[in-house]
């Protein structure tokens, strides 16, 4: 399968199976102990949004908040 279909493949999962994928992809290429703070606490973050734990930024928020 090439990386093309893969991805058309798993952006068609649900999002809490995207991130376990996500998580494992980082892990498989990183040693989990060795994951820096920074790594564990930007997967927190994606996870918090994704799940609505944490309302995310609309664009122009974004924008506005970057000035």
């Amino acid at each position: 399968m090439l990386t093309a279909e893969i991805s058309r493949t798993v952006l068609e999962l649900p999002p809490e199976d995207r991130l376990e994928l996500a998580r494992r992809l980082v892990e498989s290429v990183v040693e989990p102990a060795s994951l820096d703070n920074a790594v564990k606490e930007g997967l927190r973050r994606i996870e918090d949004v994704a799940t609505g734990r944490v309302a995310g930024l609309s664009e122009e928020h974004y924008r506005a908040a970057s000035r």
